[in-house]
C-alpha cells in the first residue's frame, strides 16, 4: 500500500471550500476529533447526535456547532452536512453506517468496521450500491512517522521485510461495567486495541493473506479477551506478531525487521512521533532517529484526507480502500475463532 507522505503541510493544500462535519455518539474518541477538526482551516462542525438531546446541546455548544440531535437518526436529515463521522461503541457501527449511507451521506467509521466480516460486507455493499464515499477511521495510517515508515518499507530501505512485531497494552481495573469488559457492547482487547498490532501487518505485508493464523487468548470473568496474542505466517516464512491486554502496561511500540535493516515506531507506535531507522553494517546497526511531531491529537490527518477525496469525488480512499477494510474485518473474526471469542 503505497504511502501517502502527511505532515502538516497537507492541511494548507486543501481547496477552499469548507467541509462540513457530523459526529455521530459524542464520547472521548468523539471530542478528541471535535478538536482536531479545528485545526484543518477549511472544516467545520456542523452536527452532533447522541442518544441524549442534553448531552448533544452541550457538545454542540463546546464546539460551536449549530445543529444538535438527541436521536442518531435525526443526523440525516441535517441540512448542509457533507460528511458523518461514526464514533459510536463498535456495535453500532454498522447500524449508523448504514442509516447515513442509505441516506446518501458519505461517513467516517470509527474501528473496528464492523463486528465481523458479515456487517463489514454489508455496509461496503451499501456504499457501492448507493455510490457513497465510505472509509474505515484507521487513523493510525495517516500518522507522518507511520506513513513514513510505510513509505520507506515500499522504498526497500530495509530491504525484505520478513517480520513486524508490535504491541498495545495498558492496565485497567476490572469493571464489569465498563464498555471494555461489557461483551454486550463488543469488548475484549482484541477488537479495541489488539486490532492496531494486526493493520499493522496487514500494511506491510498486504496480499496474498496469511497462510496460517495461530492465536491465544486469556479470558476475563465477563468472558471477553483480556489478553490476546496472535502470529501470522505468510508467504516466504514471513512473520507477523501482535499482542494486546488490558492487564498490564505494554511498551506500545512496533520494529519493523527487513534484511538490511530495521525501522522503529517508538511509543506510542500507533500514533508515533518518532521512529529510529537502523541499517546494518556488518553485523552491526547504524541508527538514525527522525523527529516527526505533529499538532494536536492525530485525528485531523485521517479528517483531511477525506475531505481531499470527498473534493475529489472519489467513493473510496486510495489509502484505506473498503476492500483492505473487509481484509481486516475477516483477520479479526479468524483470530476470535482461534481463541473461542463469540458474541
Amino acid at each position: 500500500m503505497a504511502a501517502g507522505h502527511f505532515n502538516d503541510s497537507t492541511f494548507k493544500k486543501m481547496s477552499e471550500k469548507i467541509t462540513r462535519w457530523g459526529i455521530i455518539g459524542l464520547g472521548r474518541i468523539a471530542r478528541k476529533f471535535a478538536d482536531d477538526l479545528r485545526l484543518l482551516p477549511n472544516a467545520t462542525l456542523h452536527a452532533v447526535a447522541s442518544t441524549s438531546l442534553e448531552r448533544a446541546q452541550s457538545f454542540a455548544a463546546d464546539y460551536d456547532a449549530p445543529h444538535a440531535f438527541g436521536r442518531y437518526e435525526d443526523i440525516v436529515h441535517c441540512p448542509d452536512l457533507d460528511v458523518v463521522y461514526v464514533a459510536t461503541p463498535h456495535v453500532l457501527h454498522c447500524e449508523n453506517s448504514l442509516l447515513c449511507l442509505e441516506n446518501g451521506l458519505p461517513v467516517l467509521c470509527e474501528k473496528p468496521f464492523a463486528m465481523n466480516s458479515s456487517e463489514a460486507r454489508r455496509m461496503v455493499g451499501a456504499a457501492r450500491r448507493n455510490r457513497v464515499f465510505l472509509m474505515e477511521a484507521l487513523w493510525t495510517r495517516f500518522i507522518p512517522a507511520v506513513d513514513h515508515a510505510l513509505q520507506l518499507v515500499s522504498e526497500g530501505a530495509i530491504g525484505q521485510v520478513h517480520t513486524v512485531k508490535s504491541d498495545f497494552g495498558f492496565k485497567l481495573p476490572f469493571d464489569p461495567h465498563s464498555r471494555i469488559y461489557d461483551k454486550s457492547k463488543g469488548g475484549g482487547s482484541l477488537l479495541d486495541i489488539g486490532i492496531y498490532p494486526a493493520l499493522l501487518s496487514l500494511f506491510i505485508f498486504g496480499k496474498p493473506d496469511p497462510e496460517d493464523i495461530l492465536a491465544a487468548a486469556a479470558f476475563s470473568r465477563t468472558d471477553v479477551d483480556e489478553s490476546c496474542a496472535f502470529t501470522f505466517k505468510y508467504p516466504q516464512d514471513k512473520l507477523a506478531l501482535g499482542h494486546s491486554t488490558v492487564a498490564a502496561n505494554t511498551p506500545i511500540e512496533a520494529w519493523i525487521y527487513g534484511a538490511d535493516g530495521t525501522i522503529h515506531l517508538h511509543p506510542r507506535w500507533h500514533h508515533a512521533q518518532k521512529l529510529t531507522v537502523s541499517k546494518y553494517d556488518g553485523r552491526e546497526e547504524i541508527p538514525q532517529e527522525i523527529e516527526m511531531p505533529y499538532e494536536g491529537w492525530g485525528y485531523a490527518f485521517e479528517a483531511a484526507h477525506v475531505m481531499e477525496c470527498l473534493r475529489e469525488e472519489r467513493l473510496e480512499s486510495d489509502l484505506i480502500p473498503l476492500d483492505f477494510s473487509l481484509d481486516l474485518a475477516e483477520t479479526l473474526e479468524t483470530i476470535r475463532e482461534k481463541i473461542g471469542l463469540e458474541y
